[in-house]
C-alpha cells in the first residue's frame, strides 16, 4: 500500500510500505477513505518531538469502512463505516473506565519509556512516536486499528466524509478546551491560536454559551475563519502588547478564561522572551517554545483559567508560575479524551449544530501529501486544514 512515512526531520515521502495485518483478536483493518495532516503532525516534520524512527508512518486523523476483524472483536463488522480516534484505549482499566482515555494504562507498547520521560505511561497513539507505543499513523490507504473494538466511533452511511473526519482529533479537542474553562454566560474567552483546534475552540466556545470570544493570530486567512465563526481578533502583525489590548476590550480586568491553541512552537519573533526560546532551543537547553503559555498567565484574570489543548513535549523555561500562583489560576490541560465525547458531537453534527468541515481549505491524494506538509507548515497558499483522499 502507499504510506506517507517519515524519513528525518522535514522528509515526509508517498512510500510503498507492506499492507497492515490482523495481530490481535481485538484487531480491526480498515480501508482508509479519508485522512488529514494536523497541527500535532508539524511537531514531527520539525522533529521538536523525540521518539521519531525512519520508516514510521504518520498520521493520526483517519476514518474508513472496516475490510477484517479480529476472531475476538464483536462490535465491529465488515463493512462498518467508522472514524478511528487518535488515542488507542482499552475501554478496560481504570483509567478508561472514568472516561480518561487518553491516559490508558494499556495500550502503550512502550509503557516503560513513556513513564520514564513523563512519570506515568499515557495512552499509545497512532502514527506519534515511540514515547506513545510506534504505532502505525493513518495518512495510508489501510490502517490496523489495534482494540478496535473500543477504538472507534461507528459513525451512520450518507454523511460525507468531511463532516466526521474531524471527530478523530481537533473538533473534540477544541471542544474539550472549552469544556475545561467551565464557561458561564458572563465570560469572555481569550484563545491563542486560529489553526484548526483554534477554530474548533472558537466555535464549541459559542455553543457552550460564552460572551464574548476573542481569538490571536497573525495569518490573515485564520483570522477570517475565525471572525465567521463568530470571534473578535486581535492580529499580531497589528499589535506588538497583547496582554495589554486584552485588558483595554475588557474593561481593564482581562479574560476570565484563556485556551492555548499554539503549543511548543510558537511562532513570536520580535519579543524578547522568543528570542530567548529560540536561543536556548538552538543549544538544546529547552525543548518548547512557551510564548503563549506566559502570555496567558499574565492577561488572564485572577481565579481564572488557562485550558491547554496545545502539544509540549519536554522542558520549558521562565514561566511566571509566581503570578499563576497568586492570581490563582487554574491550569487544565491533556491530550484530548476523544471517545468522552463523541456521542454528544456527533448528534450536534447529525442535528446542524456544526459542520467540523469548514476548516478544510486543500483536499488532495495520497502523492500530495508530501508537498502539503511544507504548505501547511509555512502557511503558504492559505492552508489551514489538509485532507487528505487515499
Amino acid at each position: 500500500m502507499k504510506a506517507l512515512v517519515w524519513h528525518g526531520t522535514a522528509d515526509i515521502r508517498c512510500d510503498t510500505v507492506p499492507d497492515p495485518t490482523i495481530e490481535d483478536g481485538r484487531d480491526a483493518i480498515i480501508k482508509v477513505t479519508s485522512c488529514a495532516i494536523c497541527g500535532s503532525d508539524l511537531h514531527l516534520y520539525d522533529h521538536f518531538m523525540p521518539g521519531m524512527k525512519s520508516g514510521d508512518i504518520m498520521g493520526h486523523e483517519t476514518m474508513g469502512e472496516v475490510v477484517e476483524v479480529g476472531r475476538d472483536n464483536t462490535t465491529l463488522k465488515v463493512g462498518d463505516r467508522i472514524v478511528v480516534p487518535f488515542t488507542i484505549i482499552c475501554g478496560q482499566c481504570e483509567q478508561c473506565r472514568r472516561g480518561n482515555f487518553s491516559v490508558c494504562e494499556r495500550t502503550n507498547r512502550n509503557a516503560a519509556l513513556a513513564a520514564a520521560a513523563f512519570g506515568h505511561t499515557t495512552a499509545g497513539l497512532f502514527g506519534y512516536t515511540h514515547l506513545t507505543g510506534g504505532y502505525a499513523g493513518g495518512q495510508a490507504e489501510y490502517l490496523r486499528v489495534p482494540f478496535a473494538d473500543a477504538t472507534h466511533i461507528k459513525v451512520p452511511k450518507g454523511i460525507p466524509d468531511e463532516k466526521l473526519l474531524f471527530l478523530s482529533d481537533i473538533f473534540p479537542t477544541g471542544w474539550q478546551a472549552a469544556v475545561q474553562c467551565d464557561i458561564q454566560p458572563e465570560d469572555n474567552v481569550a484563545i491563542w491560536g486560529c489553526g484548526p483546534v483554534g477554530q474548533m475552540a472558537i466555535r464549541s466556545a459559542i455553543l457552550l454559551g460564552a460572551r464574548r470570544v476573542i481569538a490571536i493570530d497573525r495569518v490573515p486567512e485564520r483570522l477570517t475563519m475565525a471572525r465567521a465563526g463568530g470571534a473578535e481578533t486581535i492580529d499580531l502583525t497589528e499589535e506588538s502588547n497583547v496582554v495589554a489590548r486584552l485588558n483595554d476590550m475588557t474593561g481593564g480586568k482581562g479574560p476570565e478564561k484563556c485556551i492555548d491553541s499554539v503549543g511548543m512552537e510558537a511562532h513570536a519573533t520580535t519579543s524578547l522572551d522568543s528570542l530567548y526560546d529560540r536561543a536556548k532551543q538552538a543549544v538544546m537547553l529547552e525543548s518548547d517554545r512557551p510564548h503563549v503559555l506566559r502570555q496567558m498567565i499574565m492577561a488572564c484574570r485572577p481565579a481564572g483559567v488557562l485550558s491547554i489543548p496545545g502539544v509540549y513535549g519536554g522542558l520549558i523555561d521562565k514561566v511566571p508560575f509566581g503570578a499563576a500562583m497568586n492570581k490563582g489560576l487554574t491550569f487544565r490541560m491533556g491530550q484530548t479524551h476523544v471517545n468522552r465525547w463523541t456521542d454528544d458531537l456527533l448528534r450536534r453534527i447529525e442535528e446542524g449544530q456544526i459542520d467540523p468541515s469548514f476548516v478544510i481549505t486543500h483536499t488532495v491524494g495520497l502523492e500530495q501529501g508530501p508537498e502539503m506538509y511544507r504548505t501547511f507548515r509555512d502557511k503558504q497558499d492559505g492552508c489551514i486544514k489538509v485532507m487528505i483522499r487515499p
